[in-house]
């Protein structure tokens, strides 16, 4: 792969959690946040990105998310459980993202907010339709995906580098 190609970024925020008596990375999902992660595999299915790799936070949530999302997928990527994504600030998470080896060219990261949303405004220096005014009128609410592109390595990936290519949130 020439890293000339653009490389695809899909910024997932975990579905609707639970508030059970447990500390905040125990949290699980809610009923309906079972519900909406595995409408939003089946969209991230339907965008026809092929996924190289996954980078997931190890809170139960997110990890909760990801297994009922992939579970739409044709292929499953590898998947990396990282436990610097829970609590990132936007600029942690690009640091995250330029550790990615150049053969992966398309990565979903699942994560929480209000990191996900900040990297999506942070990297789009630019957007394609009205996904920019999407995002704007919903924010990033639970089960959110945010699709970004850019072109070079990830190495070379900076805050306005970026096109919002598209933007999905569940209904409700």
């Amino acid at each position: 792969m020439s890293v000339a190609e653009p490389r695809r970024i899909v910024l997932f925020r975990h579905a609707k959690a639970d508030w059970p008596q447990v500390t905040d990375h125990e949290r699980p999902l809610a009923e309906r946040g079972r519900t909406d992660a595995a409408v939003a595999g089946r969209k991230l299915v339907d965008s026809g990105i092929p996924f190289d790799l996954a980078l997931c936070s190890t809170a139960t949530r997110t990890r909760e998310t990801w297994k009922l999302a992939v579970h739409e997928f044709p292929h499953r990527p590898k998947t990396v459980y990282e436990e610097r994504i829970y609590e990132a600030s936007p600029g942690e998470l690009i640091a995250l993202l330029n550790e990615t080896p150049d053969d992966a060219q398309n990565v979903v990261l699942i994560g929480h907010n209000p990191g996900v949303q900040g990297l999506a405004d942070v990297l789009a220096g630019s957007a394609d339709g009205d996904a920019r005014e999407r995002l704007g009128e919903r924010g990033f609410p639970a089960a959110a995906f945010a699709v970004l592109s850019f072109e070079g390595s990830w190495k070379a990936l900076e805050p306005g580098v970026a096109t919002l290519a598209d933007y999905w949130a569940p209904s409700g």
